[in-house]
């Protein structure tokens, strides 16, 4: 029996890739297992963005080669950005992988799989990505089925300067909203009611196009062709938040209060050496727009902290912009030099030490402003989205508010009433902490 045991790793863009994977394995007549030893096939979809995430990449894929140890027939496959940064680079230094598949030829890999010799092999294409989705393409849906992804668009084109993606994803490929209406469609039919639209930037959508759309138009469409009743947006870039999008949100409910937009830095000096097309100005009258417009929204940003030349000055700035926009979510990272980008050329490197300590001054503070925005919640009645059982205990059940995007933020612990998976139930809040609030389901007649 042809049997599958899957990773995938970094972020949801890659899941929705390796959902591709799953179900070209399927229709190859593969069963998928939920142990690696039972497997005669092992695939990794790894993710090439930054250092970490290759070192984590390898550190999985030679602890799944020993399974090779106790069945020598089974066959370890490697797939994703990674592959497609590194290429035959990664033939001599994993010899352990019997299969290499770039971007372009992971749709077909279970074909690639059954037709693999006894030497490894390599599968990618000179030059960029160029490989673009369609709804026709089947997806095996790895996230719970009342949830999942809707990647819009492929690669990017903003250059950022410590940015390797459209070196490894390539040129912005937009999909047309006729597709993606359509596959929206097919979701809903399946049983999904959280939709989050992803892409390297939402706002970029269309612009490829000989007659541009945008992000409105296809979200006017998503609204009116499908009855999904949760629509998130994930990764918007900072400059290009219209108004005309933030008027969309305030007038339709079923398109969630709930914008990630990653910032990355607030200082001009630091912003422009990040080859980001926008200034601190920028971002101040951003988050007046979006309070002013849809002042329920929750703001999610990351932050990068460690870039080349970057100053005390400049952290503290960062420091007293988060103080005076009072963001609800907020990731922290430590610059990683990646070789092959405009920023590994940079001078003025920040040591590896002065990273962590700038690192934890943001998280420290934020960490304070999260626990008094958390705080407002409480006594609210707030519609969640039940995922299940809590992994923390089987006597709680954990869901998501509007406000809460799945895997990155924190949830709600349910500690009472009867629900089931993918329902949306309104719910009391009546604790906050700093990440995670806690609440219990009110019924239909004490709400109405």
């Amino acid at each position: 029996m042809k049997t599958l045991y899957m990773v995938s790793l970094g972020c949801p863009k890659n899941l929705v890739d390796s959902e591709v994977m799953l179900a070209d394995f399927e229709q190859a007549g593969y069963a998928v297992v939920q142990e690696a030893g039972q497997a005669s096939v092992i695939l990794v979809n790894t993710c090439g963005f930054i250092r970490p995430a290759v070192e984590e990449a390898i550190d999985a894929i030679l602890e799944l080669a020993t399974c090779k140890e106790h069945n020598p027939t089974q066959r370890l496959v490697v797939t994703g950005c990674m592959v497609q940064r590194y290429g035959a680079e990664l033939v001599a230094e994993l010899p352990e992988v019997d299969l290499f598949v770039g971007l372009d030829d992971f749709p077909r890999i279970s074909a690639l799989v059954d037709r693999l010799g006894v030497e490894p092999q390599i599968i990618t294409r000179p030059g960029l990505a160029t490989y673009l989705m369609d709804h026709r393409v089947s997806r095996r849906i790895a996230t719970p089925p009342f949830r999942s992804y809707l990647k819009i668009t492929e690669g990017c084109d903003n250059r950022c300067a410590y940015c390797m993606i459209p070196s490894i994803r390539g040129r912005l490929r937009s999909r047309t909203v006729a597709d993606l209406v359509a596959e929206a469609t097919r979701l809903e039919q399946s049983g999904v009611r959280e939709l989050s639209l992803i892409a390297q930037d939402l706002t970029a959508y269309g612009r490829d196009f000989d007659k541009p759309e945008n992000l409105t138009g296809l979200l006017r469409q998503l609204l009116e062709k499908t009855s999904i009743p949760w629509l998130r947006l994930l990764y918007l870039y900072p400059a290009s938040v219209s108004d005309e999008l933030l008027d969309l949100m305030a007038q339709q409910p079923r398109l969630l209060p709930y914008l990630d937009i990653p910032f990355q830095h607030v200082s001009d000096r630091v912003l422009t050496a990040m080859n980001r097309h926008y200034r601190h100005a920028t971002l101040d009258d951003l988050v007046r727009r979006i309070r002013t417009l849809v002042p329920a929204c929750a703001i999610r940003t990351t932050m990068l902290v460690g870039f080349p030349g970057e100053t005390d000055e400049d952290v503290a700035e960062l420091i007293d912009s988060l103080h005076a926009w009072q963001l609800d979510h907020v990731g922290v990272f430590q610059y990683q030099e990646e070789d092959g980008s405009p920023a590994a050329q940079l001078p003025n490197k920040v040591a590896d030490e002065e990273k962590e300590s700038r690192y934890q001054r943001v998280m420290a503070a934020q960490a304070l402003i999260s626990e008094r925005r958390q705080r407002r919640y409480v006594g609210r009645l707030e519609p969640v989205l039940v995922e299940g059982v809590s992994e923390e205990s089987d006597l709680l059940l954990e869901g998501r508010s509007r406000f809460q995007a799945p895997e990155i933020d924190g949830c709600i612990y349910i500690t009472s009433g009867n629900v089931n998976p993918g329902d949306i139930v309104m719910v009391r809040i009546t604790e906050a902490h700093t990440y995670d609030l806690v609440g219990e389901v009110v019924d239909a007649q004490e709400n109405g």
